[in-house]
């Protein structure tokens, strides 16, 4: 039996999911793991915005995936990637919603990465 809790966003926990133009660029290793123009911007309650970058602009080849996984009833079943250029530092650095919930359901095969677990994370307007 699931006896996990779905939520849905709300005045007391809202969502918000747009999309961002920024250019952004993810590096490790000497290496572009991600460039795009082509993002979204998550927005939940008092959290700072997380970008989610859509996978056709990652180079997935240089990431692996993890057994780890989490949970949030506001978005659903969080799985993640390692990027092994970064070594230990790099470990579960990457995460993705591959099934969100309908209110997130924008963030369906795009990723998102710890600024601190790469070696560049940069955002240009625009």
């Amino acid at each position: 039996m699931n006896s996990r809790v779905q939520r849905i966003p709300g005045p007391d926990h809202p969502i918000e999911v747009r999309p961002d133009s920024s250019h952004i660029v993810v590096r490790v290793g000497g290496r572009v793991v991600a460039d795009t123009r082509s993002a979204l911007s998550l927005s939940e309650a008092s959290y700072p915005p997380v970008h989610y970058i859509p996978r056709k602009d990652v180079d997935m080849s240089l990431l692996e995936r993890t057994d780890h996984q989490t949970y949030c009833p506001y978005k659903g079943d969080c799985s993640y990637y390692s990027i092994p250029l970064g070594g230990q530092r790099s470990a579960n650095a990457v995460w993705t919603y591959e099934h969100p919930y309908d209110a997130v359901s924008p963030i369906k095969d795009y990723l998102a990465f710890y600024p601190t677990r790469v070696d560049e994370f940069s955002v240009s307007p625009g």
